[in-house]
């Protein structure tokens, strides 16, 4: 595979059950509230110092990184830690800035109509079906970023969703590429729980009703 296409992502195939809960650690009171472990943390910081590497090949100077909040803190506070190192250890180094915006559009296990965009800057509210696995967030969310008028944009994901209309196209840097499973951990929620997994978990039918709202 060409480096544009392991830009795109690992492919995990839809029939990949995860690994045995009992070959990893993980907060006890999950126990029955998970399936499997999907991607194991370590596969996942290695994943994300790969995609650091795409990023300094592709910029020259600087950049300023917008991490989407919150689901997003974790692997963008890993993304950036990687460029600092990576810049350290050779001749190129990247002046990093970064800057917080949130999005809510979720609600249990399903995306809702209403999608909050909110900065430190600006504060938006937009209307429409917020999908992030069709890409219908992230080109609000790009329009959005695209006011501030930037020199070059690009979008870094550690998850895309093998759905109709998937989103990969709006995505350069790709950490995984899954099937459609609701998943948890490495800050991604059900209802603000889960965000205290280091690995990245499908949840089970017995944490969904445990957590509903």
């Amino acid at each position: 595979m060409d480096n544009a296409g392991m830009k795109k992502g690992i492919v995990i195939k839809d029939d990949w059950p995860g690994y045995s809960l009992d070959l990893f650690t993980y907060p006890e009171h999950y126990h029955e509230d998970i399936e499997s472990v999907y991607i194991p943390h370590g596969v996942i910081m290695n994943r994300v110092e790969r995609l650091a590497r795409y990023v300094m090949e592709d910029f020259e100077d600087n950049i300023m990184v917008l991490c989407v909040l919150k689901g997003g803190y974790k692997f963008c506070a890993d993304l950036v830690e990687f460029l600092k190192v990576l810049g350290r250890n050779s001749n190129k180094y990247l002046e990093t800035r970064v800057e917080f915006i949130r999005l809510k559009s979720y609600q249990n296990d399903q995306s809702t109509e209403e999608l909050h965009i909110i900065g430190s800057r600006d504060l938006s509210f937009l209307r429409g079906k917020a999908i992030v696995d069709t890409g219908k967030t992230m080109k609000a969310l790009l329009k959005h970023v695209e006011t501030f008028e930037p020199k070059m944009v690009k979008v870094s994901g550690l998850l895309v969703k093998r759905v109709p209309n998937m989103a990969d196209s709006l995505t350069d840097y790709v950490g995984f590429e899954i099937p459609n499973h609701f998943v948890v951990g490495y800050a991604l929620d059900y209802n603000e729980y889960f965000r205290d997994l280091n690995h990245i978990c499908v949840i089970s039918k017995t944490g969904k009703m445990k957590y509903k709202v």
